[in-house]
């Protein structure tokens, strides 16, 4: 009689070790209904205020070594050129030559690239650069951006207007709910950038002009929208 007892007491013993494990799991946990998730975003639409050109130059000749000589000649004119306008940054890019094979593959020839880039503020300066070294160089592409200085001072503002903007949500969502306050659980702030370039700037034309009376073209640099946008989650406190 006594192992009997003995033996129905161990079950018993054991599903009350598990509960009391098992309870403090479940008080720990937190209703879903009190957490919020959302987001808020602030924009504006700038002018684009820098320009980005890149020319090139393309040569062949029988000879890899007068090739390489009238490549940098070439560049050494654009850069000559290019000093006379302060305002615009000039940088050679790429220069690269490869042989030119006949179809019994013996080298008939080289031909030969070279690239020179420019980047600006001052469309009227860039404009006119742009003309002059057309007469020896080929106008490959033109594109329109936010400088970098001018974007991140806009996107300080935009992030001080963004987390106002949250905190006003926050505000008006634990007052809705019948809440006491809320609490930050997380956040994160992020920047994106729409570059608009004017259609017929996106892609110059690849042409080489044989003469300096090539017209200074105006400019047209379009718009960009900055924005800023602010993820969170908040705890509401009953």
């Amino acid at each position: 009689m006594a192992s009997f007892a003995a033996t129905r007491l161990k079950p018993i013993g054991l599903v009350l070790l598990m509960a009391t494990v098992s309870l403090p799991s479940w008080a720990d946990d937190k209703l879903p209904m009190q957490r919020v998730d959302f987001q808020t975003e602030v924009s504006r639409v700038l002018a684009n205020d820098l320009l980005s050109a890149k020319l090139t130059i393309e040569a062949n000749d029988k000879d890899p070594v007068s090739l390489a000589k009238a490549l940098t000649e070439a560049m050494n004119l654009s850069l000559a050129k290019a000093k006379l306008y302060k305002t615009v940054k000039v940088s050679t890019g790429n220069q690269s030559s490869y042989p030119v094979y006949t179809r019994a593959q013996k080298i008939e020839g080289w031909r030969g690239q070279a690239t020179l880039e420019l980047e600006s503020t001052d469309f009227k300066a860039a404009s006119e650069l742009i003309a002059k070294l057309q007469s020896h160089l080929q106008l490959r592409s033109i594109d329109f951006t936010v400088a970098e200085s001018t974007r991140r001072a806009l996107e300080d503002t935009l992030t001080q207007e963004a987390i106002a903007a949250f905190r006003d949500k926050a505000a008006l969502v634990t007052k809705s709910w019948g809440a006491k306050r809320y609490d930050l659980v997380q956040m994160s702030i992020g920047s994106t950038g729409n570059d608009y370039r004017p259609p017929m700037m996106m892609r110059a034309m690849a042409m080489k002009v044989e003469s300096d009376s090539v017209p200074t073209q105006d400019m047209a640099g379009g718009e960009s929208r900055v924005r800023i946008t602010v993820n969170g989650s908040i705890e509401l406190q009953r």
